[in-house]
């Protein structure tokens, strides 16, 4: 079985020169971080969903949500699983054992508009995070600048 630790999105930025976003994942029994690049839409939507903007009408992941809760499949909890080749992967859980591979991206967009509890597996945090020991806003100030000098490469393995 494979060890999984509660995550919180800390938010969404973007990488210089490149103007890549990025979503910042923070382990919340622990002191790693996963940085993960996204899409400039789905970097919208998460910090939609972290802000509560309403849009006028549904973007995807609104719509998603209410297909989900339309169906009655209850949304049970967000894996991020693994990065493999720089790419990182996720699964949405259903009730009833049913699970969908989804982009990370769209598994945090989805899953903060539910409120629905985010996990990562200890695999991914080995392979892809990044230890902060002291999580005071100095701390996060110097990961953010480490986080403009850092490129999706990095991670590819």
């Amino acid at each position: 079985m494979t060890t999984l630790h509660p995550i919180e999105v800390i938010g969404v930025r973007v990488e210089m020169p490149s103007n890549q976003p990025i979503v910042l994942v923070r382990e919340t029994d622990g002191v790693r971080y996963l940085p993960i690049w996204v899409g400039a839409v789905e970097a919208t939507a998460i910090a939609f969903a972290q802000q509560g903007v309403k849009p006028p009408r549904p973007l995807t992941h609104d719509l998603m949500q209410q297909v989900i809760e339309a169906v009655s499949l209850p949304l049970e909890t967000i894996h991020l699983t693994q990065v493999k080749d720089g790419i990182f992967y996720a699964e949405l859980h259903f009730s009833g054992g049913k699970i969908i591979s989804a982009r990370p991206s769209d598994a945090l967009a989805i899953g903060l508009r539910m409120g629905t509890p985010m996990f990562a597996t200890e695999d991914l945090f080995a392979a892809a995070g990044i230890e902060i020991p002291d999580q005071s806003d100095d701390e996060v100030e110097k990961f953010k600048e480490f986080l403009d000098h850092i490129n999706p490469e990095d991670f590819a393995g």
